[in-house]
């Protein structure tokens, strides 16, 4: 678009729905519950591209409107209960679901219910939840006994489930696959992401098939998800009674998208696997200092199952590769900041040469 005589374009981004609502199964006349989520960057990777002879882009979700790629199917969830004349919302949540649901909510004007297990919650996402409005319910149990909870209670009484098990959630989070399409000019050869409840990687896989059905890309993607060693039923076939990992975003041990997930992985020729604590936080560590993309330790999963695959042997030379880090590093500060024992590297009087001398510079 030209911008001659000083004027400027002043086009913006309109959210998920309306960029995409010609392809999304959503209700005839729904008006959007939006903050503008989506249209989130595609950050070239410099570090894992040169690791790999690959072309490595991150999608960075931490750019939706609280901090996650939770928006975009929250922004649908949320448009379909309000258009259904719903409310309240309810949902299970380690964190960011319920961060966005109780936002969406409060935009919508309706009544937030979260469910959270008993100390599994970090503190940032449990602040954005309350911020917003949502009455907080801790369960003694995890993630999955909250899940439980929740459907129970909009089988039985008047509220809208918003989880992923809701199929209106997956239609706002395959966006993200339209746009990295539309970004790149195809759909990548491989996509990696971290998998917890599993909706993301059977949402992304609906909208690659859906753009290559429509001529929109030339392939499909190969999708591998990772899972943390401590809730990694996917990978092992058995679910995990007592999922433990400082991933709290994915510490799952019975995903409710189970099914979809295995079939996403089966029809792209991808598969499962797991990484541990460690490797997942020093690939949350590298991304920070090496790329400048701060994630939340979960986020950085698909990361370090990249890292692992390689130093494993597996070749992605040549090759486009996809990577989502789904939430922001500000989400859990305090697990970020472990590993760290001074966080001051030193004290000095306020003078220039003693702040030279102590940066090495004098």
């Amino acid at each position: 678009m030209s911008t001659t005589h000083g004027q400027w374009p002043r086009r913006q981004w309109l959210g998920v729905i309306e960029e995409y609502r010609d392809l999304l199964d959503l209700p005839e006349g729904l008006q959007a519950v939006t903050l503008r989520e989506g249209g989130t960057p595609l950050v070239h990777s410099e570090w894992l591209s040169g690791l790999t002879g690959a072309e490595v882009w991150l999608k960075v979700e931490a750019n939706n409107p609280t901090g996650s790629f939770k928006d975009r199917g929250m922004t649908a969830a949320i448009s379909v209960a309000k258009h259904e004349g719903d409310q309240a919302v309810v949902c299970a949540s380690t964190g960011n679901t319920s961060a966005s649901m109780a936002a969406y909510a409060a935009k919508a004007g309706l009544k937030p219910l979260v469910l959270i297990p008993e100390g599994k919650i970090a503190a940032g996402k449990m602040a954005q939840a309350v911020v917003h409005g949502a009455q907080i319910i801790m369960v003694r149990g995890n993630f999955d006994h909250c899940l439980d909870i929740a459907r129970g209670l909009a089988r039985d009484y008047p509220v809208a489930l918003v989880n992923s098990v809701n199929p209106v959630r997956l239609q706002g989070q395959k966006t993200a696959s339209f746009e990295i399409c539309d970004f790149l000019g195809d759909a990548p050869d491989y996509h990696l992401l971290p998998v917890g409840n599993a909706g993301n990687i059977a949402a992304y896989w609906m909208g690659y098939q859906q753009y290559s059905g429509l001529g929109r890309s030339s392939r499909l993607p190969v999708m591998r998800g990772f899972q943390a060693e401590g809730a990694a039923p996917l990978v092992t076939g058995e679910p995990f009674p007592d999922p433990e990992t400082k991933a709290t975003a994915i510490r799952v041990g019975n995903p409710a998208s189970w099914h979809l997930a295995e079939m996403a992985a089966k029809e792209s020729e991808g598969r499962f696997a797991a990484v541990s604590d460690a490797q997942i936080l020093a690939a949350q560590a590298e991304l920070a200092r090496r790329d400048g993309v701060f994630v939340e330790p979960a986020s950085a999963a698909g990361v370090a199952g990249l890292l692992a695959e390689l130093a494993a042997g597996e070749s992605y030379a040549g090759r486009t590769v996809a990577i989502t880090v789904t939430g922001h590093g500000l989400k859990d500060t305090a697990t970020a900041l472990e590993s760290f024992t001074d966080i001051v590297d030193t004290v000095v009087d306020a003078d220039v040469e003693a702040a030279a001398a102590a940066a090495g510079l004098a």
